[in-house]
């Protein structure tokens, strides 16, 4: 069976937006695309190309209609200014940087997971563009995510590569994967396999884990440590502007990450369209072979 992304893609829609607009963000549907919600729609049209180490190169397009790409771009500004009517140059812009932050996070995810059938992922933005939707795209593989955003509701559309259906199997079909599915699929996650969640539901009781998901959506900062030093005081009020300070860990020894402060893993640091990222090697007791 193949992987299912469709938790990933929504998940990091979501997020991308709540991080870049400043507002509490959640994808709360999605559907097929109807010629209703296309009718006498104009969109921004950002083209995009996934490429895996194990599958073919994929084509994404998303369409952002001219209400929802007004609000993503007058809430990026902070909210300064009159709401536009219409999509120009300033719109397109914005919507392509919304755009490429989304795939650059599914690509970081796809990739911490490792799966065997897509392998590692990078994409390129191919083009962004107005269009009229109801004239352009193809309806079969279009799907509709409702986002709700602060107090409104708005939506964007997706088209995928027919080959790539298979991958997004919950967005495609509107179900969700079945209890035992999960619990085949949890195996091979930290601390998410069948063993461990029997063991804690047994120490801990079945209620007592439903209100552990009261605490999924709690944040903390994530941070990458480099390395550390105990120094003397005295050499800190020595140090000037240029002074070198050499650590104790090694070059080709893995990164320490932390969750608010506490190491929970180690990984190595790696490029992810242009910015920096950190490949997992083991997180918890399991490890990357």
């Amino acid at each position: 069976m193949a992987s299912d992304l469709s938790s990933i893609i929504k998940d990091d829609i979501g997020s991308t937006l709540e991080s870049l607009l400043s507002v509490s963000t959640s994808i709360t549907e999605t559907q097929k695309v109807t010629q209703d919600d296309l009718k006498e729609q104009q969109c921004v049209c950002v083209d995009v190309d996934f490429e895996f180490s194990k599958f073919e190169k994929v084509r994404l397009n998303f369409y952002i209609p001219t209400l929802t790409a007004a609000k993503f771009e007058f809430l990026m500004l902070g909210g300064i200014g009159d709401l536009k009517e219409v999509i120009d140059d300033e719109i397109i812009d914005a919507m392509n940087e919304i755009v490429s932050n989304m795939c650059g996070s599914m690509s970081t995810n796809i990739n911490a997971q490792s799966f065997d059938d897509l392998g590692n992922a990078k994409f390129s933005i191919a083009s962004a563009e107005v269009v009229q939707c109801d004239e352009g795209p193809s309806l079969e593989n279009m799907f509709k995510f409702e986002i709700s955003l602060g107090e409104d509701t708005l939506n964007v559309f997706l088209g995928f590569a027919s080959s790539f259906l298979q991958y997004i199997s919950t967005i495609a079909t509107g179900v969700e994967a079945s209890s035992e599915e999960t619990s085949k699929e949890n195996v091979d996650l930290p601390y998410g396999g069948e063993k461990e969640v029997n063991e804690i539901t047994s120490l801990l009781g079945k209620e007592s884990v439903e209100n552990l998901k009261l605490l999924f959506d709690i944040k903390f900062k994530l941070s990458v440590r480099l390395g550390t030093k105990i120094l003397l005081l005295k050499d800190v009020l020595s140090w000037d502007t240029g002074t070198i300070i050499e650590l104790e860990q090694m070059v080709n020894e893995p990164l320490d990450i932390l969750a608010n402060g506490i190491k929970i893993g180690e990984g190595e640091a790696v490029i992810v369209e242009g910015k920096f990222g950190i490949k997992i090697k083991n997180i918890g007791e399991k490890r990357l072979v």
